[in-house]
């Protein structure tokens, strides 16, 4: 009887050969994976049941099927190919040992690699709500992710506190940091880290992916000198939102409203010694339709000192485009993942490569979704996430494997069924930043609770009848 994961047919391939993520290996053919692993080191000296190639594959599918065990994610993968060619009665499942200790032989290094070469802005000067005169919009945001609850988790990225005190959150979690392209909500570039770290300190890690004709929004808890010249340096114009309490002189009042003013480095800022010339941009929402709250005045600061190229009007109204950075994050924690659904890697090196591959099966649903939006003539909010994610699921299960001419039909196929799916246009909408469920009428579960008593006795032998 042949080992499980090994079929042998007469031309001599294996299935693993064949094994792909269905419409999503256009963005990362088997050529593109072949290369990664071998510029990375982890190519096979000899043949073995999963190859590095496969368990790439396996580790990107994980994303897309996020509530399937280790098993069965690998039967998503190959049964419709098994069935397909005849090769289902020759073929087993590897076992969750095995496929652990081939995610663990693949490492980290291939998945991050992967997403650095393929995840690159794709959105063209013509995409609905991708430009701004002549700049790509781009967002920087952080969120946090929960891990599994193992010591070598906690012991490499920490737990948040609570009310209860420092670490002693219910699961550990990770922080992580992305830019990602505003109108396709594509992201291509990420920073992982502890919880610990913050979100600042992880962006820096972001700036080889920054560059010239970028327009990068930021929210008002990013802004630094020492981080704003960074992202300035590699040749972006910026546009981030900065703090009430942050003293920014009017030096020079423009004819659009904004002024121009100065900002320094910490240590610089009583001597005003090397100042960097920003202009700001002060406005409020005059809206009937909108709640009022005490956090109705906002401010600017921007490095297109030129109002000619970017009226403070106009540059107000885009900020708000910086909000599509969390429609991201939510296709990535809830669709994507599930809602409060806690990752399965036990290790870090797991966890960082379990991380890149949900962020490289994102981007690649993402360039189906622009694909179908291309295609319609329409801006990409109006294609589903979720109908894109379920098409490529279905892919997957359908067995397209790595043959050229399967992918273009199952790609024609999912273009056009998402484009009989599209959403209406938005409406103008907002909400409370408010949750349903803020606490539980259950205790909290401490770590004491770990070691909890566990029985000794069946429950015929434990009963004992009062008064009997």
């Amino acid at each position: 009887m042949p080992r499980a994961g090994w079929v042998k047919p007469e031309n001599d391939q294996r299935l693993s050969d064949h094994v792909a993520i269905g419409v999503l290996t256009r963005t990362f053919p088997p050529e593109l994976v072949d290369a990664v692993v071998r510029d990375t080191g982890k190519g096979q000296q000899r043949s073995r049941l999963l190859p590095a190639r496969l368990v790439v594959y396996y580790v990107l599918a994980m994303a897309l099927f996020s509530s399937s065990g280790y098993e069965e994610v690998m039967r998503n993968l190959v049964e419709g190919l098994a069935w397909e060619s005849g090769w289902q009665q020759r073929w087993e499942v590897p076992s969750q040992p095995a496929i652990s200790q081939a995610r663990a032989r693949l490492g980290d290094k291939p998945l991050v690699e992967l997403f650095e070469r393929a995840c690159l802005p794709f959105a063209t000067p013509v995409t609905p709500g991708a430009f701004f005169r002549t700049w790509r919009l781009m967002s920087i945001d952080g969120s946090c992710l929960d891990l599994a609850d193992t010591p070598e988790n906690d012991k490499a990225f920490g737990r948040p506190g609570s009310g209860r005190g420092q670490g002693v959150g219910a699961f550990p979690q990770l922080r992580i940091v992305g830019l990602a392209e505003t109108g396709t909500h594509a992201l291509v570039g990420a920073a992982i880290g502890a919880y610990s770290n913050g979100e600042t300190t992880l962006a820096r890690e972001l700036l080889g992916r920054i560059g010239e004709g970028m327009l990068v929004f930021a929210d008002r808890n990013f802004f630094g000198f020492e981080l704003w010249n960074a992202v300035r340096g590699r040749g972006a114009e910026l546009c981030w939102r900065t703090k009430s309490n942050h003293s920014l002189a009017v030096e020079q009042r423009l004819d659009d409203g904004s002024y121009l003013s100065h900002v320094h480095a910490k240590n610089d800022r009583r001597a005003t010694k090397n100042p960097v010339l920003v202009r700001v941009v002060e406005y409020e929402l005059d809206d009937p339709g909108r709640p009022k709250s005490a956090d109705t005045d906002y401010r600017l600061i921007t490095t297109i000192t030129d109002p000619s190229l970017a009226p403070a009007r106009e540059l107000a109204a885009l900020y708000p485009e910086r909000w599509e950075f969390e429609s991201t994050l939510g296709e990535l924690k809830t669709h994507q993942r599930g809602p409060r659904v806690v990752l399965r890697s036990k290790t870090p090196a797991g966890v960082r490569q379990e991380v890149y591959g949900y962020l490289c099966t994102h981007y690649a649903i993402r360039a189906l979704m622009a694909e179908t939006a291309e295609h319609n003539g329409v801006d990409p909010d109006r294609v589903s996430f979720k109908g894109a994610l379920h098409a490529a699921r279905r892919s997957v299960r359908q067995g397209l494997g790595v043959a050229s001419h399967a992918l273009a039909a199952g790609l024609r196929a999912a273009v056009a069924e998402l484009g009989d799916q599209l959403l209406r246009e938005r409406r103008l909408r907002s909400a409370p930043r408010v949750v349903k469920r803020k606490m539980s009428s259950y205790p909290v579960k401490r770590p004491d609770h770990k070691n909890w008593p566990q029985p000794t006795r069946t429950p015929v032998e434990a009963v004992r009848v009062i008064g009997a």
